[in-house]
């Protein structure tokens, strides 16, 4: 066989192999740190084609963020290693922040040209998410809708409660598998009457070994970042990674912290956002307690969990999972949440942290001081680490997979 036989021979096989991949499209507003490796692992296995469409932006630029106050661009790959495209938003007010942020009529005419076997939707809150949850199941193609809401801090009577669930078991009713991210979230699709045949397990996940890797020099790292905040080495440094934002409660943890007895304890706040100028102001008046850090891009984040001893999330309402948890785990961070953080139940237990009730600060000064006097307070980064990996990419990877099975697309290397 000459060459040019031979590369025909060669497109040709390719070109069926193509035709034999099982085609799954999904639908996200924008490309997601956490997301993308999800795709981008899904392509690496060789039996599936990956298309993501964007109806928000697609990352290539700056966009303004309202919780951090900034126009952020991540500065780690978000859109390389996956095929996408973004569908025009017509919305005059483009975003995820309302209903009508994402208007996108040419998105089910675009996905349905793609002709995917499944169409994995994130999120319900807008209107072309809706849209194209309806017609594409009325078009027979399997939907696997994935959020993370939960009722952890809602009120489940009255009126408003009674019409939210009227209206999502018309929604529900459109999915074909409901891929729940935690037990929260499990429940919260029960209490608007989902079956069991129709919920899939899909944790929420995070690249475990992005924040693994170089360990011992990303701690390094650290611990010089920690002298040049002028840091002592025996002291324990608590820290909060996020939005200065009011559900965050940013500045109720601060004030928890001010008048501790206990002198050791040092809080660093990395971020911004609306209470930026309450935050820094509280740490100007107690420099001995408080540090404060702007937002850090995403390559540097396995340093700045580093930074920490033990990672906080005092979160009072909205905080749907609080990935950041996932992060300082696989960063060997001890982590102490708020019960109306989503991945509570999931993640934390005695052997990587702890609990507290969100409303009640005196407790959480009496949880926290338990996890201070533990002798082995040192050795929960080791059970930390370990945790982490049980909500690495790759069990998202699989259980996704295996979801694909259940809504009658089987995948050939599952």
């Amino acid at each position: 066989m000459d060459q040019v036989s031979e590369e025909i021979a060669a497109d040709m096989e390719s070109l069926a192999r193509v035709r034999t991949l099982r085609r799954v499209a999904f639908i996200v507003s924008h490309p997601v740190q956490y997301y993308a490796p999800l795709y981008r692992r899904l392509v690496a296995r060789g039996d599936l084609d990956v298309r993501v469409f964007f109806t928000w932006h697609d990352g290539s630029v700056p966009v303004m963020d309202r919780g951090f106050g900034a126009a952020i661009q991540w500065d780690i790959p978000v859109r390389e290693g996956y095929d996408s495209e973004l569908v025009p938003n017509r919305s005059p007010r483009p975003g995820t922040q309302s209903f009508w942020g994402l208007v996108n009529p040419e998105l089910v005419s675009r996905v349905l040209a793609w002709q995917p076997d499944a169409v994995h939707v994130t999120g319900y809150a807008w209107w072309s998410h809706l849209v194209a949850m309806r017609r594409l199941s009325r078009a027979g193609i399997p939907i696997l809708f994935r959020g993370d809401s939960h009722l952890l801090d809602g009120a489940t009577a009255g009126i408003s409660w009674r019409l939210k669930k009227a209206m999502l078991q018309r929604i529900f009713a459109w999915p074909s598998l409901f891929l729940y991210v935690g037990n929260a979230n499990r429940a919260y699709y029960e209490a608007f009457g989902v079956p069991a045949s129709r919920l899939a397990y899909c944790p929420h996940s995070v690249d475990v070994a992005r924040f693994a890797a170089g360990a011992d020099e990303s701690e390094r790292r650290a611990a010089a970042w920690r002298n040049e905040l002028g840091i002592a080495d025996d002291r324990v440094v608590l820290l909060f990674a996020g939005k200065f934002e009011r559900k965050k409660r940013p500045v109720d943890l601060m004030q928890a912290l001010r008048g501790h007895p206990d002198p050791r304890l040092a809080l660093v706040m990395v971020g911004d956002g609306e209470l930026g100028d309450e935050v820094r102001a509280i740490a100007a008046a107690d420099p001995g307690r408080f540090r404060v850090l702007p937002f850090q891009n995403q390559s540097r984040m396995p340093d700045v969990y580093r930074l920490g001893d033990l990672f906080v999330l005092p979160s009072a309402w909205g905080e749907t999972w609080g990935l950041a948890t996932n992060e300082a785990l696989a960063c060997g961070r001890p982590v102490l949440v708020s019960d109306r953080v989503g991945c509570a139940a999931d993640v934390i237990d005695a052997s990587v942290g702890a609990m507290f009730p969100a409303d009640d600060w005196m407790m959480f000064r009496t949880v926290l001081g338990g996890m201070l006097a533990r002798q082995d307070f040192r050795s929960l980064r080791q059970s930390a680490a370990a945790r982490a990996w049980q909500f690495d990419i790759s069990a998202t990877e699989r259980t996704l997979v295996e979801s694909l099975g259940r809504v009658g697309v089987p995948v050939s290397g599952s």
